[in-house]
């Protein structure tokens, strides 16, 4: 479950395939994510980020102070996605959600 850059996921790869360029590798990572085999998200790094898809879906909770990524299961948030489809005839394809806020640490250290 990495969350990498499509510049990380180049550099991991550059030693064992010479050959691969950058272009090759957004290039990749578009297609996979548009067959859904990983999801893109935005976890407040500048970059999109690329994890690949399988096992428990999952979400994060990313502290926008120290940037700590915190895992919550898809169940405490299945709840909210079904009543929104329901209230608004919609069906959800999200995978992966982000919310973003203020972890307890940090807002502890802003109290003090």
């Amino acid at each position: 479950h990495a969350h990498l850059t499509a510049f990380e996921i180049y550099t991991q790869l550059k030693p064992r395939l010479p050959a691969v360029n950058p272009s090759t590798v957004y290039r990749a990572l578009e297609r996979m994510g548009h067959a859904g085999k990983v999801s893109i998200s935005d976890m407040g790094r500048g970059a999109a980020v690329y994890e690949r898809v399988g096992g428990e879906l999952h979400h994060h909770l990313v502290c926008q102070n120290c940037g700590q990524v915190l895992t919550i299961d898809d169940e405490s948030v299945n709840g909210l996605f079904r009543e929104l489809e329901k209230e608004n005839s919609f069906q959800m394809s999200t995978n992966h959600l982000v919310l973003f806020g203020h972890c307890s640490q940090c807002r502890q250290k802003t109290a003090e």
